[in-house]
């Protein structure tokens, strides 16, 4: 039997010229399942390793089945952290790129006026932490009404940081009239009651895993003594030279510490945690999703949800005290059908959560020596010579998508009576361009911004800088790209 393509799901055309653009090539296994069943209007419930492809089983056929003409929000998306929100609304944009998908982000940290005004513009698709949304939909500033597709994502995850509540209050306010799918690693009782109390006779479909983590990562442990973690790490990761590593801790005062000690020895390295500002996290993200660094030294609230590939190593620094943490953290590595190591030092005191772990993915870890001063020596220029060398920057996958768009900033918007009729009315009257040519439009109080696509940017700037809209001459420019 040939191998299931995207063209062969009944996509648009705009859907499947994204997705080539994105250079997704096949379908993985939890999209073959899923895709054909979204676009069949089908409940589900998906048990699923992360790192499977599962944001694209859901959002290549949400952004096929949204009316592009309704204003109102047609697809509610619940994640439980805001670096997945950010990531799932990114996802969608680049999916649904030129069928002129609007996909929002709201979630905690970020002002509530902003998401208010951004809500307020016609929204396709909503992305959102529990408790952002719940804040939302109490203040009326999120419009329910047209909801038809409700995604719960990572709903293990929503359950161990204690939203599951908060995600229940929203399953009622949302129309009864919906399709509802849910997304989880692990199907603990209270995620599967979700699923009993809320969705319609769903179909289930389980994407297998050898136990609950993947076959492509090789774990091993080290036993070691509290204050000799830190030489531990020096030795293991001289041995591994990894060329991309999580390292996992406890703490976010543990996460500062270890990374000012890292910094000290020169090691190429940043961190994330909760306690740190939402744009700081997110720039943190972008720079170790583009190679910018090797080592990202990690708390697990800040690092659940985190898609990157090739991160070859991944090391817990400090043992996790749940054992579905175990599961997720180092489900960040071996993604895409990648290799990858976790790695895991525990202290003499810590054999009751090894054990609680052990029990629960169905294998003993493997115990390694540590590291001889001659096997260190020996690697310890090779080492060094990667450290010495400038990072890969790693492309995008929308970076070829984005190429092709120019992002235009006008000095008008809703105070000057403008809607977005008016844009693409009167650019799509310019000689070489079309309606198709013509992304996103964004209009604010004062100012507006119109995506345009398929390389035609640079004759739409020169056009429009000598022609009027409505009436009225505004100023144009190519928006700060960010």
């Amino acid at each position: 039997m040939s191998e299931k393509g995207f063209k062969d799901y009944q996509l648009s055309e705009e859907i499947v010229k994204a997705l080539d653009s994105l250079e997704y090539k096949n379908p993985t296994e939890v999209q073959s399942k899923v895709i054909p069943l979204v676009l069949e209007k089908t409940d589900l419930v998906v048990k699923s390793q992360t790192g499977s492809g599962k944001t694209a089983s859901y959002g290549i056929p949400i952004c096929e089945l949204v009316d592009w003409q309704e204003n109102k929000p047609q697809a509610l998306i619940l994640t439980p952290t805001r670096e997945l929100a950010v990531q799932v609304k990114e996802d969608f944009t680049n999916i649904g790129r030129f069928k002129r998908i609007k996909a929002a982000a709201v979630y905690g940290k970020q002002p509530f006026a902003i998401q208010k005004t951004e809500l307020k513009q016609k929204t396709h698709v909503v992305v959102g932490t529990p408790g952002r949304v719940l804040d939302h939909i109490e203040k009326g500033t999120l419009d329910l009404d047209q909801i038809n597709y409700l995604v719960i994502d990572e709903a293990d995850e929503m359950l161990n940081m204690g939203f599951i509540e908060q995600v229940e209050a929203i399953i009622k306010e949302v129309p009864q009239n919906r399709v509802t799918m849910l997304f989880s690693a692990t199907l603990p009782e209270k995620v599967k009651n979700l699923s009993l109390n809320y969705m319609k006779t769903p179909i289930d479909i389980e994407i297998k895993a050898t136990g609950l983590t993947t076959d492509k990562i090789d774990h091993s442990l080290y036993n070691v003594a509290e204050d000799k973690k830190l030489s531990m790490l020096e030795d293991v990761t001289i041995v591994e030279n990894p060329d991309s590593c999580i390292i996992f801790c406890r703490t976010k005062d543990r996460v500062d510490t270890l990374c000012d000690e890292l910094t000290d020895m020169d090691y190429n390295c940043d961190k994330i945690h909760g306690g740190m500002e939402q744009y700081d996290r997110l720039d943190v993200m972008n720079d170790f999703r583009r190679g910018n660094f090797r080592y990202l030294i990690a708390t697990d609230v800040a690092a659940r949800g985190i898609d990157i590939d090739n991160i070859t190593h991944v090391i817990n620094y400090d043992i996790p005290l749940e054992k579905e943490s175990y599961v997720h953290r180092t489900g960040r590595t071996g993604r895409a059908g990648q290799k990858g190591k976790a790695i895991t030092f525990v202290t003499p005191y810590e054999d009751k959560f090894l054990n609680e772990i052990e029990e629960y993915i169905g294998f003993e870890i493997p115990q390694s020596t540590a590291p001889s001063k001659e096997e260190v020596a020996n690697m310890k220029s090779d080492f060094e010579e990667k450290m010495n060398i400038e990072p890969t920057i790693k492309k995008a996958k929308s970076e070829k998508l984005n190429k092709q768009i120019m992002k235009l900033y006008f000095n008008g918007g809703k105070k000057k009576k403008l809607r977005a009729v008016d844009f693409v009315g009167t650019i799509a009257k310019i000689d070489g361009i079309t309606v198709d040519d013509i992304g996103i439009i964004t209009i604010q109080d004062t100012v507006s911004y119109v995506e345009i696509l398929n390389d035609k940017g640079p004759i739409v700037l020169k056009k429009m800088k000598n022609t009027t809209i409505k009436g009225k001459q505004l100023k144009v420019y190519e928006a700060n790209k960010r």
